[in-house]
């Protein structure tokens, strides 16, 4: 790991001033998986500054949104009461990420900002334009089974590891960002970005911008929702594929839904179309698949993740089921 400086700033806009005013500065928190990256060569920042102090961990309902601030604990979210009642599919999919010692360290915004755990990316001696732009890209014609089957490009294959992100854009959630031009609301849909040519930037945030906070909208997906995660062991691994499901349910009809996917892209990836294939029909088997088989009717697999595409469709089917009989 390379020398860095630290320093510990005790307010936003100081925090905010010495990461716009340094290429070379980064945000800190946790330090789950940026203290990782560090370690392994991955990135080398020359200063790192310490985001703890700042005011940013109340979870609190008003009226209608629910406010998460981005320095509030994975484990925190995921127990507190308001989380638990009124945005179950949350509580659920932070508690299928990672380990309990790691849910107690890591934050909401660092957990929107972790990075690809692309074997690829990670090794510092093979090619990756994630990692190194322009220098190719390994998974492509390297071993690729944990890779994307969504949004991918010629350019890169990894896919975005969060559990919590697929439930946050399911629930149609906002970010709340704070940067040296103001504030500004970004719909969590656009936050995270494909590929494309610039697979370096994950998401859409400038320099020196500052993850605050994430606000949730009340909705009626309190008690039909499951989020279903498959892995090759039980715990502590990331997803192949995983599902959040929430269901608006009358009398067994299918008022809306709500779909997203991990493990199958470069970003969270919302299903909307089989949203839409869902509303106003009756909650079987047989409509579920109907919508499952929509939602992978443009997978693009490639050698070794071909087994992603049926994945993908039952794991959908299941999701679907066990929200329906919630």
């Amino acid at each position: 790991m390379n020398q860095f400086t630290y320093i510990r700033p005790s307010n936003q806009q100081a925090a905010i001033d010495a990461v716009s005013k340094d290429a070379q500065a980064r945000f800190i928190a946790g330090g789950t998986n940026l203290l990782d990256l560090m370690k392994s060569g991955v990135i080398a920042p020359e200063k790192l500054v310490d985001i703890n102090r700042l005011p940013l961990k109340e979870i609190q309902l008003n009226g209608n949104i629910l406010h998460i601030g981005a320095l509030a604990l994975n484990s925190d979210v995921a127990a507190h009461q308001q989380v638990k009642k009124n945005f179950p599919l949350l509580s659920q999919a932070l508690l299928a990420g990672a380990s309990q010692q790691l849910r107690n360290m890591a934050t909401v915004g660092g957990n929107m900002m972790q990075r690809t755990r692309c074997g690829y990316f990670y090794d510092t001696a093979m090619p990756c334009n994630k990692r190194q732009p322009g220098s190719g890209c390994g998974a492509i014609g390297g071993i690729n089974r944990m890779h994307a089957i969504f949004g991918a490009s010629d350019q890169c294959i990894a896919v975005h590891p969060s559990d919590m992100c697929i439930a946050l854009v399911a629930l149609d959630a906002t970010v709340l960002v704070s940067g040296p031009k103001g504030n500004r609301h970004i719909p969590f849909a656009d936050f995270h970005r494909l590929p494309g040519n610039t697979p370096d930037k994950d998401n859409n945030l400038s320099k020196g911008e500052l993850i605050t906070a994430v606000e949730l909208p009340t909705s009626p997906y309190q008690h039909h929702v499951h989020y279903l995660k498959v892995r090759d062991r039980a715990s502590y691994a990331f997803a192949l594929v995983s599902v959040a499901a929430a269901l608006d349910l009358s009398n067994n009809t299918i008022r809306s839904a709500r779909l997203a996917m991990g493990g199958v892209a470069h970003k969270p990836w919302r299903l909307y179309e089989a949203e839409n294939a869902l509303a106003g029909k009756t909650a079987t088997e047989e409509n579920f698949r109907i919508a499952a088989n929509v939602a992978v009717q443009n997978a693009k697999p490639h050698k070794h993740n071909t087994f992603k595409v049926d994945l993908a469709v039952n794991s959908i089917i299941i999701a679907l089921k066990k929200a329906a009989t919630v």
